[in-house]
């Protein structure tokens, strides 16, 4: 596997890798101060000042668990990959390895140390090859925090999700005909059935709502389906590109500031 270009921005950088047989995918190394961790308990995630600090503190990599993918989201920038392929375990250990070998420092040594599977890739598409992914690296790393996201595929096992794993739910809209257009794949879990899930991670399940219009929340039907004690909500912003243009899905009702305090 090879980097084929990067870019960075203010707390971290996204990276355009290529397979051995030519497949593309993307992989993200990112860092925060570590008293964004506890932004729950202020009821804002608007950093105090500018210091990003390094990956020291909260270290976060996100990894593909395809190349391309079957899903489809209408705002997704994968969309635009005319095949898909599964990684294997190694494939996506190896991404957690070449982020650490871009780094001053070693993976699993931060205070916070966090795998998440949300690039490239439905993970519950491809989920023993991610097992296996997360057993090599919790061989290899102390300290490691797993966030596998999925958009409910039907007949999972949420069985083994369990303590320094934690489940993500992309549900972006409460009604169930408009999620089914923004996410256009037939093998999908209801609304209703997302809001029995238990797990027994360390963690609440996060369910992550990026919202289009405001026709797309609705807290009545979030508090009938998603037990706070069980859930925690998260509003995304849409991250524009050409697939989220090409649908005219615009910025969504998040207004996303790079606001410093």
């Amino acid at each position: 596997m090879k980097i084929i270009k990067n870019k960075k921005f203010a707390n971290g950088s996204v990276y355009a890798l290529q397979t051995e047989d030519g497949y593309p995918i993307e992989t993200t190394s990112t860092f925060l101060p570590y008293y964004t961790k506890h932004c729950i308990k202020r009821h804002t995630n608007v950093m105090k000042d500018s210091d990003y600090t390094n990956e020291s503190e909260r270290w976060m990599i996100g990894v593909s668990c395809m190349s391309g993918c079957p899903v489809g989201c209408k705002f997704c920038a994968t969309g635009q990959l005319n095949k898909y392929r599964n990684l294997s375990s190694e494939e996506m250990v190896e991404q957690v390895f070449l982020m650490e070998r871009k780094s001053d420092y070693y993976f699993g040594e931060s205070k916070e140390n966090k795998i998440n599977y949300t690039r490239m890739g439905e993970p519950f598409l491809n989920i023993e090859e991610v097992k296996k992914a997360i057993e090599i690296i919790d061989k290899k790393y102390k300290n490691v925090h797993h966030y596998i996201s999925t958009i409910g595929i039907k007949d999972s096992d949420f069985s083994w999700i369990k303590d320094n794993i934690t489940l993500q739910i992309s549900l972006h809209s409460l009604d169930e005909e408009r999620r089914n257009d923004l996410i256009p794949f037939k093998r999908k879990m209801t609304i209703e059935d997302l809001g029995k899930i238990r797990t027994k991670s360390k963690l609440q399940t996060t369910i992550n709502l990026t919202l289009v219009d405001e026709k797309d929340f609705d807290i009545k039907l979030l508090k009938k389906y998603f037990d706070p004690e069980y859930f925690f909500i998260k509003l995304s912003p849409i991250n524009v590109n050409s697939i989220s243009e090409k649908n005219k899905l615009g910025k969504g009702i998040i207004d996303y500031k790079e606001e410093i305090k």
